[in-house]
């Protein structure tokens, strides 16, 4: 039986939870920008994003502005055919009719 991400999320540990939360509201950020806005420790933060990495909820990418350090960010969610879910489109406030 497959778990689906809410529940593979619920599974995981606090530090993790909170890593995931600050990617969902700040990312996508390196390792460093992540402890610094999550208060947690180089370590935990590392291991939390070992975690969420290994149940395919984070993606790691090369910055581009310093290649000595990885860009983080959630994977986008996919619906039940397979294909990405597109968030609503946003109006701008000077298009709006």
């Amino acid at each position: 039986m497959e778990q689906t991400d809410e529940e593979e999320i619920e599974d995981l540990p606090p530090s993790a939870k909170l890593v995931f939360k600050v990617l969902e509201y700040d990312g996508p950020l390196t390792q460093k920008q992540i402890v610094e806005e999550s208060m947690l420790s180089a370590r935990t933060v590392r291991y939390a994003l070992e975690r969420l990495g290994e149940i395919g909820i984070v993606d790691e990418d090369i910055y581009f502005a310093d290649a000595r350090q990885s860009l983080y960010r959630l994977t986008e969610p996919v619906a039940a055919d397979g294909k990405g879910v597109e968030e609503p489109a946003k109006k701008d406030a000077c298009c709006a009719e």
